[in-house]
């Protein structure tokens, strides 16, 4: 009898082979049972319902407690529902299923109250929508939006902004002079400036590391675009297993420009102040460049990171001591041996003349 005053509760009713929902309002699991078979065209007999979220079975008096809009699913006689993640695993499994993905995504995102949720939604559609197999502006206007209309193709531009930021630590390395006093210091210390320079100039800026055209060794991604953050300077690999592409999307490009490439052995704190302690009692030909190039431009010392797994305090490591000069070799030595002889020789003349003076 007090059935018949209960208030109608409106949910959501899907089957478990079609993400299509349907509202349906019944003022108890009867009804909506009833309701649901004539919505989905679903055979009445040993039809039963559960939550969409986790598969428990939905009972009379547990159907009296749910939320109002609670999503639901009606299975019929030997079906199952494991939860959410079987529609995610059944979407996955082939790629078929992308754009099924997508639009289910959107629908969730559109009448979803969980911030958390919403987060996961809304990462899930910017990786999924993407256009990373798009590759030249006239293919993708949108991605190039902001873009200078030099730039052709995404992989032109992704070289540029890479060359951009190296550009940017040998720009530190040519500021450093001004704080020399010692002229005979600072004179080598740009010579030793000039001489990266023309390294890096050699080697185009090592802009290839963001090119997805170059060849693997070369580059930081994968052949589709794809990054992956390597972790702080102090972990070998990265927990929160960030990864991005900003080939997918313009969004995808601007928020690839906060990761940073990282110095595990620190440029201005570190670096720079050895190359210049090394210069104050030695020549540039003594000291060894390429490592220093290495340490300043290349991967060897370089890390990708997301601005989350950006540490910027101390590093607290240093230079290999046993790197910072150049070993001589098999020539120079020779070289220097002779020279040493020469000047023996010279010495032993100018004693022999001040013997004769003297006798």
């Amino acid at each position: 009898m007090f059935g018949l005053f209960r208030k109608s509760k409106p949910v959501k009713i899907r089957s478990s082979n079609d993400n299509k929902k349907y509202g349906v309002a019944a003022k108890d699991l009867k009804e909506l049972i009833k309701k649901g078979c004539r919505s989905l065209q679903v055979p009445l007999p040993g039809v039963r319902v559960c939550l969409y979220s986790d598969g428990t079975e939905v009972t009379e008096d547990f159907f009296q407690t749910l939320p109002d809009h609670t999503e639901l699913v009606l299975l019929s006689r030997n079906q199952t529902w494991s939860g959410v993640e079987r529609d995610i695993a059944q979407l996955l499994t082939s790629d078929r299923h992308g754009d099924a993905l997508i639009e289910a995504a959107k629908g969730l995102l559109s009448d979803d109250q969980s911030p958390k949720r919403r987060k996961i939604l809304t990462d899930l559609l910017l990786n999924l929508d993407d256009t990373s197999e798009l590759e030249r502006r006239d293919e993708d206007e949108e991605w190039f939006k902001g873009v200078d209309a030099r730039f052709k193709t995404k992989s032109a531009y992704m070289r540029f902004n890479c060359e951009s930021r190296i550009r940017g630590y040998l720009k530190e390395v040519d500021d450093a002079p001004r704080t020399i006093q010692k002229v005979k210091v600072r004179a080598e210390f740009l010579k030793a400036s000039q001489l990266l320079s023309e390294m890096l100039k050699t080697n185009k800026y090592n802009g290839s590391y963001f090119d997805r055209t170059e060849k693997e060794a070369d580059r930081l991604c994968t052949q589709e675009g794809w990054f992956t953050c390597q972790g702080s300077f102090d972990q070998d690999v990265c927990q929160s297993l960030h990864s991005i592409n900003p080939y997918g999307s313009r969004e995808s490009r601007i928020v690839f420009s906060t990761w940073n490439l990282d110095h595990r052995i620190e440029k201005k704190r570190t670096i720079i102040p050895a190359l210049l302690e090394a210069l104050q009692s030695h020549r540039t030909a003594d000291v060894n460049l390429t490592y220093f190039y290495r340490l300043l431009f290349t991967r060897e010392n370089l890390k990708l990171v997301h601005i989350v797994c950006h540490k910027k305090g101390a590093h607290n490591l240093l230079c290999d001591s046993k790197r910072i000069f150049r070993k001589a070799t098999n020539t120079e030595k020779g070289s220097q041996k002779a020279r040493g002889k020469k000047r023996r020789l010279k010495d032993d003349h100018q004693l022999h003349l001040i013997c004769l003076n003297t006798h």
